[in-house]
Parts: structure tokens; C-alpha cells; sequence
């Protein structure tokens, strides 16, 4: 009777010591979970060269094994900022006009770092001479919120035209190359690497680089959500420092070989695009900010661009 007592006992301490234990297991398991949901952070881009330090990111921190970038590929800026306004992804690289407006309409996020400088450039047919001869013309931009409207205002002002002197149209920028080929279309201005596409297929030449109409000009930024930022604050300033090392390590040569994996371009493309861009010093200054600023109400963009310390976040 004892021992079947003694049995009885041992084998409810068992129970309950194993009962226990799988209890604390899962909650290591939902503590890891945490953990990993943590340290990951959900980024939508579009495959063009403007986005490649936040790839290369990607590359550097998944071979260190250190923060999980989740990258999320879109085909056009209005997928990509629904995406980002709607809180499915944890932050973009983005047309910083965009996002501007976002923040201007009540979306929380903040730009953390530039997504490139310059890198732009206006294509326009082989019997275009000087910016003069764009009077008349039919010039299409991706976006009326981004920087090539800006760049094509830029451009004719500086040969005495406005933007009533042409007609712009939007068009999507895989279609930009051969818009302009067939004719339909005198020129065009658009994240690379389709204004080298237009210009490796002949249909034709570069009027202008951004450089020359805007000095480091802004463009692309990487924004992140207001909620990442307050819910993984240690991880969204690693993520920004990782990005902005990032774009100081992107050679040339590393820049390619990033955009040979994720891009589907040839080399000669890739070759001419990657002579217009750099991906060093990405911050975002409160000088450059408020220059762009001023271009945005300038052109109509936007008429209530959110201040520099609304909309840049750089506590790093």
C-alpha cells in the first residue's frame, strides 16, 4: 500500500515537473519569437538603383547575422506608399516627396537618412538640341510628387520656359525608354536605371544630369514607421547607423554586383546609371531639407510641407 502511495506521488511530481518544464519552454519559445520580431524590420523598395544601399543593408546584415532586413519588391510608387501608409511594411525606400505628403496628411513616419544623391538624369530624343527646344514638347515624369518634376521645372527655368510651355504626362518608368523610341513621348526624367536604358537603346541622349540643375539634390529617402521607431528604438537607430555604413561602403563595383542580383539590367545599363549616383554621407540636413522645401512650394507640389523636425528623425 505504501509503495503504491510512493508510486503515486513520484509520478505526480513527474507530471507536474514536466508540466512545468513545458511550460517554460514555450515561454522561451514566445520570448525568442519576440526576440526575432524585434530585430526584424520590413522594408518595401522598388528594384531601381536609387534603393541600393538599403540592399546592400540587407546584403551586410544578413551575412553578420545581425538585424533581419525583410525586403518586400513593389512595381510602382502608388503599391509601394499604400503598403507604407497602410502600416504593412515597417518602412520604405521612397520618393521623399511622397512621403512628405504622407506626413503632411497625418501617416506617422519619419525620414531617417537620404536614399542617394543625384542620380537623375532628363533624356530626351536625339533631335533635341539645348533646353530651349523643349517648348512644345511632351516631357513625362513618374510622379507628380517627386524630384524629376522638380528637376524638369528646374530645367525650364533655366531656359526661360515653365511647365506651361510643355505638356507633362505620367507614365510608368518601365515604359519611359521605349515611349520615347516610338516617338509618343520628346523626353523623359525617372529614377535609373531607366534614363540609361533610353540612352543604351539609342532612343536617346542626356539634356541634363541632376547635378547640374541641382547640386547633391535630394530624391529618394529611407522613411520608417512612427510605431517601428517607438515600439524597437535600439533597432531602428542599428538599422539607420547600418544603412548610412552601408552607403559609404558602396563602391562602384559593390554597387553593381548588388544591382546585377536584384535589378534584371544589363551591364552597359548598370554601367551608365551607376556614373551618375553616390551613396556616401546620406544624412539629411536641415539645409538641404529646407531647400527642397522651398522647390516643392515652388513648383506646386506640395503647399504645407511638413517642417525638418516633424518629418526628420535623426537621434542617432
Amino acid at each position: 500500500m505504501k509503495k503504491n502511495i510512493l508510486i503515486t506521488l513520484i509520478s505526480c511530481m513527474l507530471l507536474a515537473f514536466t508540466a512545468c518544464g513545458s511550460n517554460q519552454v514555450s515561454a522561451a519559445k514566445e520570448e525568442n519569437i519576440s526576440e526575432n520580431e524585434a530585430e526584424t524590420v520590413k522594408i518595401a523598395y522598388l528594384p531601381i538603383t536609387h534603393s541600393l544601399a538599403v540592399l546592400e543593408e540587407a546584403e551586410e546584415l544578413a551575412e553578420n547575422n545581425e538585424i533581419n532586413v525583410e525586403l518586400v519588391k513593389y512595381g510602382s510608387w502608388p503599391e509601394l506608399l499604400d503598403a507604407l501608409n497602410s502600416g504593412q511594411v515597417d518602412g520604405a525606400s521612397v520618393l521623399i516627396e511622397l512621403a512628405m505628403k504622407s506626413k503632411a496628411e497625418g501617416i506617422g513616419i519619419k525620414a531617417v537618412a537620404l536614399g542617394h544623391k543625384d542620380g537623375n538624369v532628363i533624356v530626351v530624343s536625339n533631335d533635341i538640341e539645348d533646353g530651349a527646344d523643349l517648348k512644345g514638347k511632351t516631357i513625362a515624369i513618374p510622379h507628380r510628387q517627386s524630384s524629376h518634376n522638380i528637376l524638369v521645372n528646374d530645367a525650364l527655368a533655366e531656359n526661360g520656359l515653365t511647365i506651361d510651355d510643355v505638356e507633362i504626362v505620367e507614365l510608368a518608368p518601365t515604359e519611359m525608354p521605349s515611349a520615347l523610341a516610338a516617338g509618343t513621348i520628346d523626353g523623359y526624367c525617372v529614377a535609373e536605371p531607366f534614363g540609361a536604358m533610353g540612352v543604351s537603346i539609342g532612343a536617346g541622349k542626356v539634356l541634363y544630369e541632376s547635378n547640374e540643375l541641382w547640386e547633391d539634390s535630394v530624391c529618394c529617402a529611407l522613411v520608417i514607421t512612427d510605431s517601428f521607431i517607438e515600439n524597437n528604438s535600439e533597432t531602428a537607430k542599428a538599422f539607420v547607423d547600418g544603412y548610412k555604413t552601408a552607403g559609404e561602403n558602396l563602391t562602384t563595383e559593390q554597387a553593381k554586383t548588388v544591382a546585377e542580383k536584384y535589378l534584371n539590367q544589363t551591364d552597359e545599363v548598370l554601367d551608365i546609371s551607376l556614373e551618375w549616383i553616390s551613396y556616401d554621407d546620406l544624412e539629411i540636413t536641415e539645409e538641404m531639407y529646407d531647400q527642397l522645401s522651398e522647390k516643392v512650394i515652388e513648383y506646386g507640389l506640395l503647399d504645407n510641407p511638413p517642417s525638418y523636425s516633424e518629418f526628420v528623425w535623426n537621434e542617432f
